[in-house]
């Protein structure tokens, strides 16, 4: 399953990057949002600035999404941020208009991350308009008492049943539960906030063990 970073913060990015794990990046207005320290001043371009400037950090997928409703406009913006560089793919809502948009751009070959998906009717729609990426948001299904990674779990046999090459990319995870079961259902990518890449790592009895080699080794050296 390949790791994706899902963040804005250029620290975040390169911070993951350096433990060798990482095969890309998403981003989303909101995200992008958090790392704006003057948003009167914050313009179109330097959003493509920025998403430059991720590019040159990771040599992977770089989602970055469209920020208009009409598919006439998503198109325009999908075209320029694509334009950026070649490993941006362009993020568009699983909407009427971004299925419009989705099909247009992927048919020019421009790769596609159908976000905002919340059912597997909205991720069969997604394989069929071309995109390359489908991205359920299972901690927002988590939060209305809905089983997120169920839908995870149906969008992964349905697209196995049909071939379709899309790749499942779950988004919105919470907490490293939600990694180990989309690995276990066979999902194609995991995004996933640094917090949450850092909790991976953890576990007491690594962090017990280690004191003890250290101790010993304390030893041995003093001996």
């Amino acid at each position: 399953m390949k790791f994706f970073i899902d963040t804005a913060d250029l620290d975040e990015i390169r911070a993951a990057n350096d433990l060798g794990i990482l095969d890309g990046v998403t981003t989303n207005p909101s995200l992008v949002a958090k790392i704006v320290q003057e948003p009167d001043n914050f313009s179109y371009e330097d959003f493509k600035n920025h998403i430059a400037k991720i590019c040159q950090i990771v040599n992977g997928p770089v989602s970055a999404e469209v920020t208009t409703l009409t598919a006439e406009e998503m198109v325009v913006q999908g075209e320029e941020l694509a334009a950026i560089d070649e490993n941006v793919v362009v993020k568009c809502p699983l909407t009427l208009e971004g299925l419009k948009a989705m099909h247009h751009l992927s048919g020019n070959g421009i790769r596609i991350n159908a976000t905002l998906v919340f059912s597997p009717t909205q991720a069969i729609l997604a394989a069929k308009a071309g995109a390359s990426y489908v991205s359920p948001f299972v901690g927002r299904l988590d939060d209305i008492s809905t089983e997120g990674m169920a839908l995870v779990d149906q969008i992964v046999g349905i697209y196995e049943n049909y071939r379709f090459t899309t790749e499942v990319l779950v988004a919105s995870i919470r907490h490293p539960q939600h990694v180990v079961e989309a690995a276990m259902i066979g999902a194609d990518v995991a995004t996933i906030p640094f917090k949450v890449i850092s909790q991976l790592v953890k576990h007491p009895l690594t962090d017990t063990g280690l004191k003890r080699f250290m101790d010993d080794a304390a030893v041995i050296k003093n001996g």
